[in-house]
């Protein structure tokens, strides 16, 4: 099976490694000529949660089109960059297979105007943090969920063959509920981790980050009836437990002086509640503070 995936950032990298490692011909493709260089010189090291490290060797480029034909494209790009992509995307064949990484919500009717005869989306939970241009930490073993919205399931079952216990992988069947899912878990802990800086682990030990995250999943409760049978506060802290030394996305972005997926995550689930009559003032809150941190970081 030949695999190629778009974007070399944490989640790029560690899926790259752990799928090279399984037997499958993997190719990255990264923006900068720099990082390419350094791939392909230096070969991409995976540094284990058990503090252990894997080196695999993976054919790295910047040009899309001078990859071979592949059995499957994964796009592991943030929402901001698959904007760029989308075009690129469109002129390859309709016959390849396209599997998107993206958090939440924001690209799953945009990612079906693609003419491409299958595509599925992923879920992930693991922790993942890149230390350098080839090098990625695996911060914490979670689920890689994959969600068939169009086409044969069996183009994408070929993933679970991979048989690792450090990257166990899961069919579901409904792409756009288990997307949801992962933005009401993603607006539980990202903005508050990004707000407070703490990692994963502290929005549990910290009685008053505790207290938020609780005042957050009951407003979203309410707005999402069904949520509470999909998703139990038990589940958000032990996802905060599993994951308690990680960084999440949107605290790494503040610290670096990026834009965050704020809007794409928490807008969106901001946007559907509002739209069945519910403000979530807590959740809102917190919108407003990681927006305003960033413009107040764009402007220093």
């Amino acid at each position: 099976m030949k695999v190629a995936i778009i974007g070399a950032g944490a989640v790029g990298q560690l899926t790259a490694s752990f799928l090279a490692e399984s037997g499958i011909s993997v190719s990255l493709v990264a923006r900068r000529k720099e990082q390419v260089n350094e791939l392909n010189t230096k070969k991409l090291t995976r540094i284990n949660v058990d503090g252990t490290k894997t080196v695999q060797n993976i054919v790295s480029t910047t040009n899309l089109t001078s990859v071979p034909m592949q059995d499957l494209l994964v796009i592991a790009v943030k929402y901001s960059h698959l904007q760029q992509l989308y075009k690129q995307l469109a002129l390859l064949p309709s016959d390849i297979p396209l599997l998107f990484m993206q958090n939440g919500l924001a690209h799953f009717e945009e990612v079906l105007n693609l003419p491409q005869k299958n595509i599925a989306f992923c879920s992930v939970s693991f922790g993942a943090q890149r230390v350098d241009e080839t090098t990625v930490r695996h911060r914490g073993i979670g689920l890689c969920k994959i969600a068939v919205e169009r086409g044969e399931q069996h183009t994408f079952e070929k993933l679970l063959q991979l048989h690792c216990s450090l990257f166990p992988v899961e069919m579901v069947s409904n792409a756009e509920q288990m997307l949801f899912e992962k933005a009401v878990l993603n607006s539980l802990i990202n903005p508050l981790t990004a707000v407070l800086q703490l990692n994963n682990g502290e929005l549990v030990t910290n009685k008053q980050a505790f207290l938020l995250m609780e005042n957050i999943y009951q407003e979203l409760t309410e707005a999402f009836e069904s949520m509470e049978h999909s998703i139990s506060f038990g589940d958000v802290v032990d996802l905060c437990t599993k994951t308690a030394k990680n960084t999440s996305s949107m605290l790494a972005d503040r610290l670096q002086g990026r834009k965050s997926e704020i809007e794409t995550i928490v807008g969106v689930i901001l946007n559907k509640a509002l739209a069945k009559g519910h403000h979530l003032p807590t959740l809102r809150t917190l919108y407003h503070q990681v927006l305003a941190l960033e413009e107040s970081g764009e402007r220093s």
